[in-house]
């Protein structure tokens, strides 16, 4: 007989498991299928690598490469933490891999609705739902208001207008029409039965109480996180901690539930504060004492010790900051409550998180006892590490840090006129993530981006701007014709400075995916964004990572801007697959400046910053409509990533705001 462990019955347990598993399979599927989209709206060739991901038969688990096989490392932890009978692993396994998903979606959301009838059950999901209500205040009102961001934000786009805005001809429908191949993806809305086709609520999502959502979520998380892998057992995964494609699972998983994605930060936060709380109060006398009917709250302490593990550098729960104090508050009020539910720090333990949050002290303590990565991503400078690098380094932005954030988004400026202009694009944004900007290569940056400036607003560009000669650049860069002897002199003037950059971009590139796989932004979900050249190292971190990855361990969601970037010389599907979530190549077809600077190595060979890059599983959006020339994503890129909805599973981007 299994043993209680946990809020819920062994039929709900593997009902949950079983959802993550098919969720963890329908991410797969949004790496060569973007999901919601069928495989006959894209441009790409669809291969056997999504039939595989798609097929029904005994022969899918098979494949090593699948993220709901055994050897991943994804699935069979999970099974084992929350005691599912090994003999219905691989049934879990064959459920996920086989399609259509929808039916087995909507029976298991009904098997978790039903009840045990438990008064206990009831009152511990109400506690565990107050505690990430509690969370979600305190994350909201730890938050600088959207208002005061936009308005800072609208000063800065002002400046930037008045400095570096240039009048650009409008394009004809022809031009457009030229440049074009295809329309957004997220317009197309053809049938395909492989996938939940939107990001809409699962109906029998209904049939479930809020309370037994999050109880649902949150023992998935602790399993996640809790790394009960056995040492005889192969496994192609290689890290510990919080891996980007469970991310994306419990992201959909979340969707699917109708639960937002705050409240899943909320209870992401929660787990943080109950790591620190656990090792300010951790007794391992305490753990010896527990009652046999506490075998879960002990395998919930060893669960979230994995989540203290992959607190590296920077990241400790709930310390210091502005969010600290309420989130402080919301532990306190829960404290008698949940003192005997999450988990098993008693009421005292959760005073003690009360009374540590805001200290620099209990952040260090905890770092040091999970081996923190060194100092993290805050101040790490790698300049000399590679060839003619003289500059590399995270600078801390936004008010998440110390939050207990279980997520990392690190952005990268690439088109920029003095060294704030690397952090400013970025301080309007909104979202949850604990976020760091990188300061690369500033003086050779910043002298691209003046020299490229400079030309623009000579007497002979501005002619040819107003003649609406650069869209006939633009026409010819793509067909590979030959250019007016006025634009080949302004190449020629920019080439010099624009090869030195490119090659410093290479190079960032290897340095970002070298800090990545060292940990440095301690083994959490990454978010990758980059405009202009930034986007390059964010481009080239990827491949640097196909050379050592086998897997999406790390990143979770990359945004390319304006990328100056090869579509037809470059390993894009492989580059892919480093990435769990989604992947998005933001391109503009008016555009020709960078066109003009790049167009040495990429004649007939296609640019993805100004067409899209028809890549199975990558999401492209014209912003041609928005952006008045490339300088104009030092100010525009904040709006371009809240009209993307990045915290949406399935693609987006909304016209209007």
């Amino acid at each position: 007989m299994v043993e209680a462990t946990s809020n819920l019955t062994p039929s709900q347990r593997y009902a949950a498991s079983a959802l993550l598993a098919i969720a963890l399979n329908q991410a797969q599927i949004s790496q060569t299928k973007p999901l919601g989209i069928s495989p006959t709206d894209r441009g790409g060739d669809n291969g056997d690598s999504e039939h595989r991901l798609t097929s029904c038969g005994e022969s899918v688990p098979q494949d090593e490469d699948l993220w709901v096989h055994e050897v991943s490392g994804l699935l069979r932890p999970v099974f084992r933490c929350l005691q599912i009978d090994s003999s219905a692993w691989h049934g879990i396994e064959e459920i996920a891999a086989s399609s259509p998903a929808k039916p087995h979606i909507g029976a298991l959301i009904k098997l978790l609705s039903d009840d045990d009838g438990s008064g206990d059950m009831v009152e511990k999901e109400t506690a565990l739902a107050k505690a990430a209500e509690a969370m979600v205040q305190g994350i909201q009102q730890g938050s600088v208001s959207v208002e005061a961001k936009k308005e800072k934000h609208l000063e800065y786009e002002n400046e930037c207008r008045e400095k570096y805005s240039l009048p650009e001809a409008q394009s004809g429908a022809a031009d457009k029409e030229t440049l074009s191949h295809g329309e957004d993806v997220a317009k197309d809305n053809a049938h395909n039965p492989d996938i939940v086709e939107d990001g809409n609520p699962v109906e029998e999502a209904a049939l479930l109480s809020h309370e037994r959502k999050i109880s649902v979520l949150y023992e998935l998380l602790s399993a996640c996180l809790a790394d009960k892998h056995e040492d005889k057992e192969e496994c192609t995964r290689s890290r510990k901690g919080y891996d980007a494609r469970h991310h994306v699972a419990l992201r959909l998983l979340a969707t699917w539930l109708d639960i937002q994605w705050i409240q899943m930060e909320g209870v992401e936060t929660m787990a943080a504060c109950s790591a620190m709380a656990l090792q300010k109060s951790g007794d391992k006398e305490e753990e010896e004492s527990l009652s046999p009917e506490s075998e879960w709250d002990k395998w919930k302490r060893g669960g979230i010790v994995g989540a203290a593990a992959l607190t590296g550098g920077t990241l400790m729960a709930i310390t210091g900051g502005l969010a600290a104090p309420a989130i402080a508050a919301g532990f306190g009020a829960l404290a008698l409550t949940l003192g005997t539910l999450v988990p098993v720090i008693g009421a005292s333990g959760f005073a003690a998180a009360a009374s540590a949050a805001g200290t620099v002290t209990g952040s260090v303590a905890v770092a040091a006892s999970f081996g923190a990565a060194g100092a993290g991503l805050a101040g790490a400078k790698m300049a000399r590490r590679t060839g003619e690098i003289e500059e590399f380094e995270f600078k801390a932005i936004g008010e998440n840090h110390n939050q207990g954030r279980l997520a990392v988004e690190i952005l990268v400026a690439g088109f920029v006129f003095k060294e704030e202009d690397f952090v400013k694009p970025w301080e309007g944004l909104t979202s949850n993530l604990e976020r760091y900007t990188v300061i690369w290569e500033s003086k050779n940056i910043i002298a691209v981006s003046t020299a490229i400036q400079d030309w623009l607003t000579s007497r002979v560009a501005m002619e040819l701007m107003r003649q609406g000669a650069m869209y006939t650049v633009l026409s010819s860069l793509l067909a590979a014709m030959a250019w007016p002897a006025t634009i080949l002199v302004a190449a020629d003037f920019i080439d010099s400075k624009w090869s030195i950059a490119i090659d410093r971009s290479d190079k960032a590139g290897r340095l970002l995916a070298e800090a990545l796989r060292k940990g440095l932004q301690g083994n959490r979900p990454v978010t990758l964004v980059g405009f202009s050249l930034g986007a390059r190292v964010v481009f080239k971190c990827l491949q640097a990572l196909t050379e050592t990855e086998k897997n999406a361990e790390i990143v979770e969601r990359v945004v390319l801007l304006g990328a100056p970037i090869s579509i037809n010389n470059e390993n894009w599907r492989d580059v892919r697959k480093m990435v769990a979530g989604r992947f998005i190549n933001v391109y503009a077809t008016n555009d020709w400046t960078l066109g003009v600077a790049f167009r040495a190595s990429l004649l007939a060979q296609g640019l993805a910053g100004i067409q899209p890059v028809c890549i199975p599983g990558i999401e492209d959006v014209d912003v041609t409509d928005m952006v008045e020339g490339h300088s104009s994503y030092l100010w525009k890129t904040q709006q371009i990533l809240e009209r993307l909805e990045l915290d949406n599973s399935y693609p987006v981007f909304r016209n209007t705001l």
